[in-house]
């Protein structure tokens, strides 16, 4: 049936939120994924080196994560709910597992506005872990929605 659809070409799901044309959300999710992996690499730094100056990087991949997040989200729940044929499974899944995503790195950003060493290690080290491990999960099925249901594909 899928591959059907994709062939077919007619019954693709519609991205909603476009801008001449191209979808929005898929331009927008690059950047929280790299500021948050790289908020991760820069705990990983901190928790080996000591070194201040790294959490100040790790503050601020997470709050650019948190705008940029916030933004691809809103262009993400616009597709949702502009059609019906969005509204799958993977994709019910992939929006929630980001929202939680989103919650945990707004929790992980108090964490990391701590002074010193606690900034870090190591709750801040932890839910940068958990938050990236999430990220993979919802990349695979963000990727099931365009490349197996068509979401957002030209026509």
């Amino acid at each position: 049936m899928v591959e059907q659809v994709l062939h077919e070409g007619d019954d693709r799901p519609r991205s909603t939120a476009k801008i001449f044309g191209h979808p929005i959300h898929p331009m927008l999710v690059p950047f929280p994924i790299a500021f948050w992996i790289g908020a991760l690499i820069t705990d990983i730094i901190y928790s080996r080196t000591a070194d201040v100056q790294w959490t100040n990087f790790s503050q601020w991949l997470l709050f650019g994560g948190l705008v940029f997040g916030a933004l691809a989200a809103v262009a993400g729940i616009t597709d949702y709910l502009g059609d019906r044929r969005v509204r799958s499974h993977a994709a019910s899944a992939h929006g929630g597992i980001n929202i939680v995503v989103f919650i945990i790195q707004i929790f992980n950003s108090f964490v990391h506005a701590r002074d010193g060493w606690t900034s870090v290690v190591p709750t801040g080290l932890t839910l940068s872990i958990i938050a990236v491990l999430l990220l993979a999960v919802s990349g695979w099925l963000g990727g099931t929605l365009v490349y197996k249901q068509g979401v957002g594909t030209p026509r």
